[in-house]
């Protein structure tokens, strides 16, 4: 990506679009941009090569490049022509089912990209079996008129499918694989049935690095013009777990918020415990009667917004650095766990 000035770059994206979100607006748009998981992806680029790619699984936390790779392959595979020769919006009810029984629908769009050979469907907006006998049957069975090769069907969250679509899903699978690839994206590998799981490809696609995480994020503030500290990107880092788009998100959001992305501002902008206050908590713990203790954490949590999860979740890391004997340690540790 080449370099804009401010104005241009606050102003207008590569999309053309000025409101458009930076996840979006940075995503990847081909296999040599991505920052992670090389083998996965010198694998999938010999697949694509050699025109034998088969039935994918991508599966792994969220913010891992599992879309972003799927999307890379295809626009590999596809000229723009057919990339963009056709977006479909399919507006679904989705029914909420109260405990008394009464009901309140809504209306939700689902963006779904399509062209001759790609559709792509967040599975997990229409999870049960209607949408693998609608819209996925309807793609699948279809051949592409005057062209040869495969279409493409990228069903994103679909840990989320109901069983019964997910056995209507395998018979598809089954029946159009000729002239149909199919890719499966998920967060938790055990939510898929096992018949889909022995139909595909696996790639897990692990949390990413602090080395990797870093030249992107340096990239990214000096496109928007924004003044990052290291320690704001390291507290950006510690956040994430890993997860790109959350530090994209939290990037945008303290940007937005506050002059200067640091450490204390990143704290703000996600509502977390700062430093200080988790010092000050482990002061009390240790040298505070119980009552005061229990008024204290209150009184700061009602001040500050904080919620207890957060706070024991930061709390881990100060625990293990105190030099308690092994058998208190563990105790402490997992009466924390079983608070959280």
């Amino acid at each position: 990506m080449g370099t804009a000035d401010k104005s241009s770059t606050s102003t207008v994206t590569a999309d053309g679009n000025p409101n458009i979100h930076w996840v979006e607006k940075y995503r990847p748009r081909s296999l040599d941009q991505l920052i992670s998981h090389q083998n996965i992806v010198s694998t999938l680029s010999k697949f694509m090569a050699e025109r034998r790619l088969p039935h994918l699984l991508l599966y792994g936390p969220p913010g891992t490049g599992k879309t972003s790779t799927i999307l890379s392959c295809a626009r590999q595979l596809y000229s723009p022509q057919q990339m963009s020769s056709m977006v479909l919006e399919v507006s679904v009810v989705v029914v909420l089912v109260f405990a008394d029984n009464t009901r309140c629908g809504y209306d939700v769009l689902i963006w779904c990209f399509v062209s001759t050979r790609v559709d792509q469907l967040n599975a997990s907006d229409e999870r049960g079996i209607g949408v693998v006998r609608g819209p996925i049957l309807n793609f699948a069975s279809t051949k592409a008129v005057f062209k040869s090769g495969f279409k493409l069907i990228i069903l994103d969250e679909c840990d989320a499918m109901t069983n019964d679509a997910q056995n209507a899903l395998r018979r598809i699978i089954e029946k159009f694989s000729v002239n149909t690839r199919f890719c499966l994206i998920c967060n938790y590998l055990s939510k898929i049935i096992p018949a889909l799981q022995s139909r595909c490809t696996r790639f897990r696609f692990g949390p990413l690095s602090a080395a990797q995480i870093i030249p992107r994020v340096k990239f990214i503030a000096a496109e928007e013009r924004i003044n990052a500290t290291d320690e704001g990107i390291k507290a950006l880092i510690d956040l994430s777990d890993g997860d790109m788009r959350k530090v994209l998100n939290v990037l945008q959001a303290t940007s937005a918020a506050f002059d200067v992305v640091d450490e204390r501002n990143v704290y703000l902008c996600c509502g977390r415990p700062l430093k200080e206050d988790i010092e000050q908590i482990l002061s009390w713990l240790l040298n505070q009667k119980f009552t005061t203790i229990y008024e204290n954490m209150l009184e700061m949590k009602r001040e500050k917004g904080l919620a207890l999860q957060d706070i024991l979740k930061q709390l881990h890391p100060y625990i293990d650095r105190i030099d308690f004997p092994i058998d208190l340690k563990i105790e402490i540790l997992e009466k924390m766990a079983n608070i959280e």
